[in-house]
């Protein structure tokens, strides 16, 4: 089995499949589509959802040290201020007086503009934040933005989140959601965009004891991406150097992803010492510091935090699942996606669309659809519909046959081997199931039997 390399996987090959197969479509398409926004079709929905479930159960549900929140996109307009966002959140710009294309000046090769060669204006910070009003008048005094970041909603929620849970430090709190950013400069699909879903930690410790536990979180984190299926050749840590630390980092790391387009940052984990805590404390005017019943003194905590894109690790976990093996005269596409994470776990595929194999087809499926995403697939050769399963990466076929009526039993295939064993239908939901959790698919049921060996 010759799995291809994400540097090797054809970026326009995923787009293609992306949209053809129900994954991701540009947003607003009908109207010509809109820069950098994509919408998430029936598969795209179920492959994201699986994707922030498994990362919630590892870092929040496991955990004993760890609780969630989900705080407003609109908050106080002072928070951007405390946080510097209003001061610092900005970018570089320079406008072509050629084309009058705009660039970020940080990111270009030369003096030059990329698209035509033409003359770039002098640069300007360019804000990133979107800002809008709230209520009916639009003035100074109601101005908002749109959330850039997640983190912020956690650190205005620390002192509500001590008191009702009573944790002890070291805690976390945990958040996925919505951020918005106007960048300058978009592209590469999904990789970067300016509507993106975050899954972001801020874990609160003692000060003298972050380096520890910011080394804790470097290794928890990598290790999340294997455990989830990532290839470790395609994964690599990287120490921002000095001058890319933002003001407030004591030290940060990116976990890059080898993209199509090279290495990128997949998820980055900073140490921020205590600077949210102390400037939400300092604009607010309210205390945000942290009773030790240890040390019996109020203490400011130092915050390590993971911070992830939801949308970049579902183009991850696309381009390292994406593979492309040889099927006689044609071309087996094949996503091998972790099982917790493929978006149709198993599929119903009947032999005959006729009575009565198409009913007890039915049945079967009826049955399995209340525990999983299920699919249907009765049209094309079994061959047609096993490779349809495979280029979306369902794990395993559940096929239906005349022999069914009389044995009652089906044929199970599991998609990267193409193994199949034939099993009971009273014991199919128990099998799956196993099988889903990582048992050895030639692990049978009473009845059950070897059908088919590849390899």
């Amino acid at each position: 089995m010759s799995i291809e390399t994400p540097a090797n996987t054809d970026m326009e090959k995923l787009v293609s499949l992306c949209r053809r197969r129900g994954f991701i479509f540009p947003s607003s398409e009908i109207y010509g589509g809109l820069s950098s926004c994509w919408d998430y079709g029936p598969l795209g929905v179920e492959l994201k959802r699986n994707i922030k479930n498994a990362w919630w159960r590892e870092m929040v549900q496991k955990r004993d040290d760890v609780v969630g929140i989900d705080s407003s996109i609109l908050m106080h307009p002072r928070t951007w201020q405390a946080s510097g966002h209003l001061e610092g959140f900005s970018d570089p710009l320079a406008e072509c007086k050629g084309c009058h294309r705009r660039w970020r000046t940080d990111q270009l090769a030369g003096e030059e503009c990329p698209e035509c060669g033409g003359e770039l204006t002098e640069p300007q910070m360019f804000n990133l934040m979107f800002k809008t009003f709230m209520g009916p008048v639009e003035d100074a005094s109601s101005i908002v933005y749109l959330r850039p970041e997640t983190a912020q909603g956690i650190f205005v929620n620390f002192q509500n989140v001590v008191t009702t849970t009573r944790k002890k430090l070291p805690f976390g709190i945990a958040q996925i959601g919505k951020s918005f950013r106007n960048e300058i400069t978009t592209g590469n699909f999904i990789f970067r965009s300016r509507e993106f879903e975050q899954m972001e930690i801020e874990y609160f410790v003692k000060p003298g004891t972050d380096k520890g536990w910011f080394d804790y979180w470097l290794r928890e984190c990598y290790g999340w991406y294997q455990k989830m299926g990532i290839r470790e050749k395609n994964l690599r840590l990287r120490q921002h150097m000095k001058h890319e630390l933002a003001h407030y980092a004591l030290d940060c790391y990116d976990i890059d992803y080898l993209f199509p387009m090279g290495w990128s940052e997949l998820e980055g984990i900073a140490n921020r010492g205590n600077f949210d805590i102390t400037q939400h404390a300092s604009y607010s005017g309210k205390s945000l510091s942290y009773w030790d019943e240890e040390s019996k003194e109020q203490i400011t905590p130092y915050v390590i935090e993971p911070s992830a894109g939801v949308d970049r690790a579902l183009l991850a976990f696309l381009c390292d699942a994406y593979a492309e093996e040889p099927d006689k005269d044609e071309t087996r596409v094949i996503l091998h996606l972790h099982r917790e994470l493929a978006p149709v776990k198993t599929a119903v595929l009947p032999l005959s669309k006729k009575e009565p194999v198409a009913k007890k087809a039915e049945e079967v499926y009826s049955e399995l659809r209340q525990h999983w995403v299920t699919g249907y697939d009765e049209a094309q050769s079994i061959g047609r519909r096993y490779r349809r399963q495979d280029e979306i990466g369902t794990p395993f076929c559940v096929t239906i046959d005349f022999q069914t009526l009389d044995d009652n039993q089906v044929t199970v295939r599991e998609r990267d081997s193409m193994n199949q064993i034939r099993v009971p239908i009273k014991s199919l939901r128990e099998t799956l199931s196993a099988k889903l959790d990582g048992e050895d698919f030639f692990v049978l049921p009473a009845g059950g039997q070897i059908w088919k060996q590849e390899n």
